[in-house]
């Protein structure tokens, strides 16, 4: 028999790798193979005709009555340890053989059988109702030849179904046999997707179902909500068992939660665990949490020696000076902001009021407007008042100079106005105004000027 084949992995739960299927003697080790059925039915039998079997065989083996069609899923000395797995025993019975390969006739009337599942599914529900049972009909399967049909079923409770056999008999004209499954087949048989995002695990690789207890749930601090606890078959999740061997190895090496510490002022009892920080926190009453304390295991477990010792401490906590707490990780650049892509809009300034342009004067309106020939204080204070632009233009217009530089310019303009004629249009530059000085040119040569003019 040619090995090159049987290290195929089939896409199946049940699959089986066969790690010994490259040695020449593991083959030869037994003619028991193992052979798959619909759903999660197996069953081994004698190839006693010593035939040519390989993985993936489809083969017509022994039923009662007739023959069913199932696949070759495994041969060899792996056979035999998945027969001990399996409490599969030998010598206890006849085993059943393998008659042959599947022929075409086989094959037509196999298909035949399978076409009437899906309507004798439907109809059996219907009778199950019409005789008030509690029960529910999940899955119908057809044997080979077509001459019996499997009926699997749920129901919480036991039911009596010995009238229901009897006109499933005589509606379908075949033999019938009724197979109880639970909540768990069924949804691995239906398939879903899990809580988790992934396929479930029971329509993916699971093969046998252990029972889950809320016991692996309160080993892991997991809350007790049954709608969190609960898959979509309705039972506890069959995940719960993945890791709490390994919560019950931590809780080894952590104190007990029946223990109570003893310290001066109070008694402390357990309140809860946290696995991954070995912390423990404690309270003062033991039905509901009050003035809770948190402390490491290590801290647990000194004050239950003192309290053995008999000796008790003055509080929970150890007396060590309190550290500052570490920073956490700072977003600098606001990468993790969710609006740092939304525009930034402007403030626009704000438009000052006519009050506070001038100084927080407010405007007279015509309530409060002065009579004529009347003044108030305000106006007078505004008459008084220099205006701001004025003095401004006066700073920034007048040139620097000396005192008495000014004063003779101021004479010697005067002196000119009196010489000129009548009529006779001064000279702006030779009036009592004080002549334009440009900024740009420099302060020493407007004194050189003056010399000049005395000159």
């Amino acid at each position: 028999m040619s090995t090159k084949g049987c290290c195929k992995r089939q896409n199946n739960k049940l699959n089986t790798y066969d790690w010994l299927c490259d040695i020449p003697e593991a083959e030869k080790a037994t003619d028991y193979v193992e052979v798959q059925f619909k759903n999660t039915r197996k069953g081994y039998y004698l190839n006693s005709a010593k035939l040519n079997i390989a993985k993936g065989n489809i083969v017509a083996v022994e039923a009662s009555p007739g023959h069913d069609i199932g696949t070759v899923t495994l041969t060899g000395k792996l056979v035999l340890l998945q027969m001990k797995k399996n409490n599969v025993r030998v010598n206890d019975a006849e085993p059943k053989k393998i008659y042959r390969l599947a022929k075409q006739s086989d094959f037509d009337k196999y298909e035949e059988a399978k076409a009437r599942e899906s309507q004798t599914m439907i109809r059996s529900r219907q009778i199950a109702a019409d005789l008030g049972l509690n029960m529910k009909i999940g899955d119908v399967e057809y044997q080979g030849d077509g001459n019996k049909a499997i009926f699997y079923y749920i129901a919480d409770e036991r039911v009596d179904f010995r009238q229901l056999i009897k006109v499933l008999a005589e509606s379908f004209k075949v033999r019938i046999e009724m197979k109880q499954i639970g909540a768990r087949q069924e949804a691995g048989r239906i398939g879903g997707i899990g809580p988790c995002g992934r396929e479930l695990c029971c329509s993916k690789w699971m093969t046998s179902f252990v029972s889950v207890s809320t016991g692996s749930a309160r080993y892991q601090d997991i809350s007790m909500t049954p709608q969190k606890l609960a898959g979509q078959c309705g039972k506890l999740k069959c995940c719960l068992n993945y890791e709490v061997d390994t919560y019950v190895e931590a809780h080894k090496r952590l104190p007990s939660r029946e223990i109570v510490l003893e310290t001066k002022d109070s008694t402390h009892f357990h309140f809860k665990t946290d696995v991954f920080k070995r912390e423990i926190t404690y309270s003062t009453d033991k039905s509901f949490a009050a003035n809770l304390v948190t402390i490491p295991a290590e801290r647990a477990f000194d004050v239950i020696n003192m309290n053995k010792k008999g000796t008790k401490p003055p509080a929970l906590e150890a007396d060590v000076k309190p550290q500052p707490p570490k920073r956490d990780a700072m977003d600098i650049l606001g990468q993790d902001s969710l609006t740092r892509f939304d525009s930034v809009k402007k403030k626009k300034k704000r438009k000052k009021k006519p009050e506070e342009r001038k100084g927080g004067e407010a405007q007279p309106t015509q309530s409060n407007r002065p009579k004529k020939g009347e003044e108030t204080a305000n106006t007078k204070n505004r008459n008084d008042k220099p205006r701001r632009k004025e003095e401004a233009n006066g700073r920034n217009d007048k040139p620097r100079r000396n005192d008495e530089a000014t004063s003779n310019n101021n004479k010697k303009a005067n002196n000119r106005n009196q010489s000129k004629p009548h009529g006779q249009k001064p000279n702006p530059a030779q009036t009592s105004e004080q002549p334009k000085v440009n900024k740009n040119k420099p302060l020493v040569k407007r004194e050189n000027n003056n010399e000049k003019e005395k000159s």
